[in-house]
Formats: structure tokens, sequence, C-alpha cells
């Protein structure tokens, strides 16, 4: 029912109404729990830079170099790397099960390339700076390139649908652990750079990789898990934890460098059998 002032002939609307409608959030505003986990996500990837400031670069610039708080603050970063990769992880899982909101992909993008593009790259940039055998602007370059390689790959994730299950390039999640562990094993410095570009590389590459479901999915977060711990048992000085990082380390370089062969000799695979099949269809 509409009031009439007697006054100003104006018309009246009840202000319920009004306050609900002003109330009423639109959809694209509403954050779901795949959301949060995105945000979480972000968060580590953030969290991660800070320690590789505060733990490793500032105490070099300043010459209090602590080996001991170096250690504990390099694996701090990591393992918060890791931290960003089991939300990446189970965001996905979740906005499958449940629902994800219009802006679920952008925010997965955004919290992406904090997490694994700019916390790797200024890893690599950091190791540049305090280690005793590297080139500070040459690692400088390797930094931007891996940047730009996780830029390059998930804008190119937004654009190009594939087959159901597959990736086009290395995952940015294992991109950037394949990255941080080439630094952790304390190689000569033009053989980390090297190993770091071909990283960079298989980002960007068509090489297909499978997604993270099912039990590939479980085995994913029980090696992180694992990694979590080898980088715990080296933070604080553990007996063999130094043989343990490395080896953790090493198992990842192999997998970044095994994944590729497989999908290759499978697609080498497929294609020989189209070219049976095709020959075959064409014999009377």
């Amino acid at each position: 029912m509409t009031v009439i002032d007697p006054e100003t002939q104006a018309g009246w609307v009840p202000e319920a109404d009004e306050v609900d409608e002003e109330e009423e959030m639109p959809l694209s505003l509403r954050l779901s729990i795949a959301d949060t986990l995105t945000l979480g996500n972000a968060t580590c990837g953030f969290m991660a830079v800070y320690f590789t400031t505060t733990g490793i670069l500032i105490p070099h610039l300043t010459g209090s170099q602590e080996s001991g708080m170096a250690r504990h603050s390099a694996a701090t970063a990591v393992i918060l790397m890791l931290c960003a990769a089991v939300f990446d992880l189970f965001d996905g899982l979740v906005a499958r099960k449940l629902r994800s909101s219009p802006m679920g992909a952008e925010l997965d993008n955004l919290s992406d390339l904090i997490s694994f593009g700019l916390a790797p790259a200024y890893f690599v940039l950091v190791y540049g700076m305090v280690a005793d055998d590297a080139h500070q602007r040459v690692a400088a370059v390797g930094a931007i390139v891996v940047l730009l390689a996780v830029v390059l790959r998930l804008a190119r994730f937004s654009c190009v649908t594939l087959k159901d299950g597959m990736f086009q390039g290395m995952p940015s999640p294992f991109g950037a652990l394949t990255v941080v562990s080439i630094v952790l094993l304390e190689l000569p410095f033009v053989a980390t750079l090297l190993a770091i570009l071909g990283t960079a590389w298989l980002m960007v590459s068509r090489v297909e990789y499978p997604k993270p479901r099912g039990r590939l999915a479980g085995a994913m977060l029980s090696w992180i898990v694992l990694s979590m711990g080898l980088l715990a048992a080296w933070a604080f000085d553990a007996p063999s934890g130094q043989l343990l990082l490395q080896t953790g380390c090493a198992l990842q370089l192999v997998m970044g460098a095994v994944i590729p062969l497989f999908a290759t000799a499978r697609r080498v695979n497929n294609f020989r059998d189209n070219r049976r099949e095709a020959r075959a269809a064409q014999l009377p």
C-alpha cells in the first residue's frame, strides 16, 4: 500500500523493501568456500616472499649472516609455497564438489601468480644475491624468465580449451616447486641456471600433464607432506637432514624430467596407432 503525503503528494514506499534491495549482494561478489581456499593460497605466497626477505636477504645485506636463521627462513618460505600448493589442490576439488563463484577462476589465476610466479622468482633472485658463486644480474634474468613463464602459462590456461583431465605445459605449482628444488640442491651456478630455464620452458611448452584427480591427487598430497617433513628436518639440522633434503629435491627434478618423457612417448604411440588404423581402413 502506498501512502500519499497530502502536502508533497509524493509516494512513500516502506523502508524495509529499500533496505532489502540494497543489502542483496550481487552474485559476483559472494565468496564461496573454494574462493576462501584460493585466498589462502595467495596469503601463503605473500608470506613466502616475506620470510625470504626478512630471513635471508636482509641479514645478508646487513652482514649478520647466521646460517641457522637463513636455513630456517628458506625452509619456512618453501613450506609456505607447499601449503599454497595444497590450497590450490583443494580449491579445485571443493569447487567441483560444491560450487565456485563467478570470480573463482580470476581469483585462482591471481593467487597462482603470487604463490607460483612471484614467490619462486623472488627466491631465485635472492639466491643470486646471497650465493657465493652466483651472478646477481644473471640470476635476475633467470628470475624474470620464471615469472614471465608463469604469467604466459596462466594466460594461456584461461584462453585455451584442452581435453578434460590434461594440462598443457607443466602446471605452475609443480614448476614452482621444481625451481626452488633446483636452488636448494646447491648445484654450480651455471647448472642451476640452465635447470631453472629448462623448467620455465616446460611451463610454456605444449607437453601434456595429467590433472591431479583421484589417486594422482592423493599421491601429490602425500608428496607435499613428505617434502614438508624433509624441509623441517633440514631446518632443524636433524641427522642426515641435508642428505634427505637433497634426495627429495633430486626426486622432484627427476619427476619434472620424466613426466614429459612419458607424455611424449604416449603421444608418439597414439600417433602410430592412428596411422595404423588409417592404413587398415584403407585396405580393401
